[in-house]
């Protein structure tokens, strides 16, 4: 008899057990997964390419994000937290393969690039001390939609709690008719497979971030294989800003 229910935590962990980590990309069996996907860096996959996402780009060309500290969510083999680097940002990146950022590393030393530490973990069980918040800038270039729908909570409590008053929280994620699967949340408990990511849509991006005031929503462009930047139509670009404390009134004193 298993009877060892008491925290959100413990839920949240149950709840995890139920998707099968070799048919997923989540729980306990994802970075073994994640590995042999980055094994052979010469496969033909789109974001394997050694460049930024182009609404990153844009984002910066545009001033809506300025540098200073940055954290990468699921940054894989580190464009763009190469990127982010570069534009002067001090950035924190994590992901849950050692294959993966194993290439990072080795993509940082080609490029001479200083300013980004990797971490190799899950981002919600990484310390304080290894998460040095506030972060001005929050980014998940392709992390956010391999998440089960009761993980969106601690998804949401991360950003709670490292992203800076004031400061942006970018992502993008695959987009309702045109890429993941589209089933109801419920459905995925059903059959215990997450069916290779789960589609968004507008609406519900703006639900579930709606407490983050929205800058920018848009399909990302489709960029050519010549363009410095990477995108594909079939994502979804989101960036969104976290309220700054309203400053109080100075008293006056006569």
């Amino acid at each position: 008899m298993n009877r060892d229910i008491r925290t959100v935590d413990d839920v949240l962990r149950l709840l995890d057990g139920l998707f099968a980590p070799e048919a997923d990309r989540w729980t306990a069996g994802a970075a073994s997964w994640w590995d042999g996907f980055y094994a052979d860096r010469s496969k033909p996959v789109p974001f394997f390419v050694a460049k930024p996402d182009e609404n990153l780009a844009s984002y910066a060309e545009r001033s809506l994000i300025t540098p200073g500290r940055a954290l990468d969510l699921g940054c894989g083999p580190g464009r763009n937290a190469l990127h982010l680097a570069s534009l002067g940002f001090d950035v924190d990146a994590v992901d849950l393969s050692p294959a993966a950022i194993a290439w990072a590393g080795d993509r940082a030393r080609e490029a001479g690039a200083d300013g980004v530490r990797f971490h190799c973990g899950d981002a919600f069980e990484l310390t304080a001390a290894e998460l040095c918040g506030p972060y001005d800038l929050i980014y998940d270039s392709g992390c956010f939609h391999h998440l089960p729908p009761h993980r969106r909570i601690s998804y949401l409590a991360l950003i709670e709690r490292v992203l800076a008053p004031g400061g942006h929280f970018a992502l993008t994620c695959f987009a309702a008719g045109a890429m993941g699967s589209e089933l109801p949340d419920s459905d995925f408990y059903r059959e215990s497979r997450l069916h290779g990511g789960l589609a968004y849509t507008a609406e519900s991006l703006r639900r579930i971030f709606s407490d983050l005031t929205e800058v920018e929503l848009r399909r990302m462009h489709d960029e050519q294989d010549e363009s410095p930047h990477f995108g594909e139509p079939f994502l979804w670009t989101a960036l969104f800003r976290r309220a700054a404390p309203e400053t109080e009134p100075v008293a006056q004193v006569y």
